[in-house]
């Protein structure tokens, strides 16, 4: 029986399925911390929000794909994809700290494009940083 959780299918299954829930629960904790509602301004065609929360998709699946590449269990690779979120979210508000001239959340509600695409640039290249220090 052992050797069924072994298969490759079956651990990708696995894998896959975590980073699935995974995913749904860090955009909820994105949700409650921005000052709207994403899927809402994405439904309205807000651009800008739908480019920040690429970005936050795209960073924390790339942030996974590390912790699973470097980690041999699912605790371990949970747990690693965890903090590599918890660092994440810290960079969304460490940029909206450091740019104290405007508001970030509210920039990007009035589909300020060029905010999002920075916010979006920034969740991916964080990520790679996060990813590549994950060990």
């Amino acid at each position: 029986m052992n050797h069924f959780w072994q298969h490759p299918l079956v651990e990708t299954a696995g894998y896959y399925s975590v980073v699935v829930l995974c995913m749904i629960v860090f955009l909820a904790v994105f949700e409650m911390v921005t000052k709207y509602n994403n899927w809402e301004e994405i439904q309205k065609g807000n651009l800008a929000v739908a480019m920040a929360t690429g970005g936050k998709v795209f960073g924390i699946a790339n942030i996974f794909r590390y912790s699973i590449d470097q980690h041999d269990t699912l605790i371990s690779m949970m747990g690693w994809g965890v903090y590599g979120f918890v660092l994440l979210l810290v960079a969304y508000f460490m940029f909206e700290f450091l740019t104290p001239r405007f508001k970030v959340d509210d920039e990007i509600q009035n589909n300020n494009k060029a905010v999002g695409f920075i916010s979006m640039v920034i969740s991916v290249g964080l990520s790679f940083v996060i990813g590549a220090s994950i060990t």
